[in-house]
């Protein structure tokens, strides 16, 4: 897996083939995916949207958006995104986030509160700061300094 700037291209084919739990998800935050689409173009025409590629295939999209005392994630992915080896990546590549947004702690959200999500969150080196707005807000600190 790797990641990249991402592309309007990508955001379309992303939502071609958009996860039931990530919709899921999307409608439980009070939106819908049309909603999420124009967040995430959004924040890739002001270059702060990656696409997650998996071969030739974009999986994935996440972006991020700063805000005074965190940067706040977005995302999409399709089902062949979820598996053992994204989230190792993921690991890594939410830190590379987290230094272009000036290692601001990263705030990201759950509103389906499944436990395989806490459980991700964790592995990738977030903690769970309660609930915001009906969500489980998780948190990952600013890395600390070399």
């Amino acid at each position: 897996m790797r990641a990249r700037a991402a592309t309007i291209g990508d955001l379309e084919n992303v939502f071609r083939d958009l996860s039931k739990r990530i919709s899921d998800e999307y409608v439980a935050a009070g939106k819908d995916s049309k909603i999420a689409y124009d967040n995430l173009m959004m924040n890739l025409k002001e270059g702060r949207a990656h696409a997650l590629v998996q071969g030739e295939k974009t999986v994935a999209l996440i972006a991020w958006h700063e805000n005074s005392d965190a940067a706040d994630t977005l995302f999409a992915a399709q089902e062949d995104f979820f598996s053992a080896a994204t989230v190792r990546f993921c690991k890594r590549h939410i830190r590379h986030i987290q230094a272009l947004a000036g290692n601001l702690p990263i705030h990201s959200r759950s509103w389906l509160h499944r436990p395989d999500v806490a459980k991700w969150f964790r592995v990738i080196g977030y903690i769970e700061r309660g609930q915001e707005n009906g969500s489980k807000l998780f948190e990952l600190p600013p890395a600390p300094a070399a």
